[in-house]
């Protein structure tokens, strides 16, 4: 019988043990806390944990989801009635933890192991994992494995000039818990992703000023409180403040990085296969299948998707795959779609982290998965809901949480503000 190995229990690792449980399969899950949920569980705490293990999750107090409920709902198990139409992680981890509960997954999952080597030997995965607490190590072999640990814990830092300077504080979002700790203070915060948009207008709440550092294009029309200042790229620190490229200097008491998170698997040696650097991890077939050693799927590697929706796709096509539904193509005619997308962005001049990337293409990937494996169908009505939210969040970032999304099929949608909010209906 085929072994599979599940490392992570956050969305992906229960996604795919709720799957190769319904499918018979013979599996088991690491996690190295006691905690499922991964990213999702808050932790008031920085750095490392009771057993010394670095803190995985980057969950800040005041965080809500920012994509709605249709697109955060693991298939076949629906969030609750009721809650906010962006609901609070707190919301969030108690369904996850409910979904666990539900598929009655946790007796598959070895809590507090964490997985310190993956290697390829003799046609098997070799895996060994530690127990966190007693320090014992153990080493199995699997015909199969899921890695599933998620990608949004190590911090991607971007070495400003004279930052050893500065005398007062520098973190990563990842270390962001609660704004209260600047409060009439002067804040800087660098980059203008998700967390970084997010983290700006929760800090600004209490902050003195908020300079907020960013080059990018998009067009945000929030209208920011007064003492939010748009400002270009830092150059250098020096001891109280900041110079910006375009000469500009500014004092301030905090900074704030926002710069996204890097790709980092320690555990797979170079018997994987796989090229890893901070921003790529490459080559993967359809985002996650290990083309050189297919017996390895890497879950969630996808941005600008409804990730949630894409991890369970994911694990749908993975557990597929490992049953016998359906066969990879060669490994030639994996590497050539591969190196076709590969090099579709470089001819672009566009950076090879964009191999990750989806956007657009978010709906006939998840076509692409089902016509392959056998996985029923996303539905189109997903991507369509994730485009009206993008436009949202471009109109106000304060308001576009204030929008329900209601599925009436697979292709259609309604729009609503929620009710305490002026009446207000869309129709897709």
């Amino acid at each position: 019988m085929k072994r599979v190995c599940v490392i992570g229990a956050g969305i992906a690792g229960l996604s795919s043990a709720r799957y190769l449980k319904e499918e018979g399969i013979d599996f088991v899950v690491f996690e190295a806390t006691k905690y499922i949920g991964g990213t999702w569980r808050y932790d008031p705490r920085v750095g490392t944990d009771e057993n010394g293990l670095p803190l995985h999750t980057s969950m800040y107090k005041h965080l809500h989801t920012n994509l709605p409920k249709p697109t955060m709902e693991l298939r076949g198990f629906p969030l609750p009635d009721g809650i906010p139409s962006f609901p609070s992680w707190k919301i969030y981890y108690d369904y996850l933890k409910d979904y666990a509960k539900h598929f009655d997954i946790e007796k598959y999952i070895q809590f507090r192991h964490n997985v310190t080597l993956v290697r390829r030997e003799h046609n098997v995965w070799k895996v060994t994992h530690e127990h966190v607490i007693t320090g014992e190590v153990f080493e199995e072999n699997y015909d199969y494995v899921i890695v599933g640990n998620g990608h949004f814990s190590t911090p991607n830092m971007p070495n400003i000039r004279g930052e050893k300077l500065f005398k007062g504080t520098i973190i990563h979002s990842h270390d962001y818990r609660v704004p209260d700790v600047y409060k009439d203070r002067r804040v800087l915060v660098v980059g203008a992703g998700p967390s970084g948009m997010d983290i700006g207008l929760d800090v600004a709440e209490c902050s003195k000023s908020l300079l907020h550092s960013h080059h990018s294009k998009v067009n945000f029309r929030t209208p920011f409180p007064p003492h939010y200042v748009r400002k270009p790229d830092v150059k250098e620190f020096n001891e109280t403040g900041v110079i910006f490229v375009d000469g500009t200097y500014e004092e301030i008491d905090d900074v704030i990085y926002c710069t996204g998170f890097q790709y980092d698997y320690p555990f797979l040696d170079k018997t994987c296969g796989l090229d890893i650097d901070p921003h790529s991890v490459v080559p993967l077939y359809k985002y996650m299948v290990n083309i050189r050693q297919p017996s390895m799927v890497i879950l969630g590697l996808v941005v600008r998707a409804c990730l949630v929706v894409a991890l369970d796709a994911q694990a749908r096509y993975a557990t597929a795959l490992i049953k016998g539904n359906f066969t990879l193509p060669s490994e030639a005619e994996m590497m050539d779609e591969w190196q076709r997308r590969a090099d579709a962005i470089r001819s672009k001049g566009l950076r090879m982290s964009h191999i990750h990337t989806l956007a657009e293409k978010e709906d006939e990937y998840y076509a692409e998965l089902s016509e392959q494996s056998g996985i029923e169908r996303v539905p189109p009505v997903m991507f369509k809901i994730r485009a009206m939210d993008i436009e949202a969040k471009l109109e106000n970032l304060y308001t576009y949480r204030h929008y329900v999304y209601k599925v009436i099929d697979d292709n259609t949608f309604v729009r609503t503000l929620e009710k305490e909010q002026i009446n207000d209906t869309l129709v897709i």
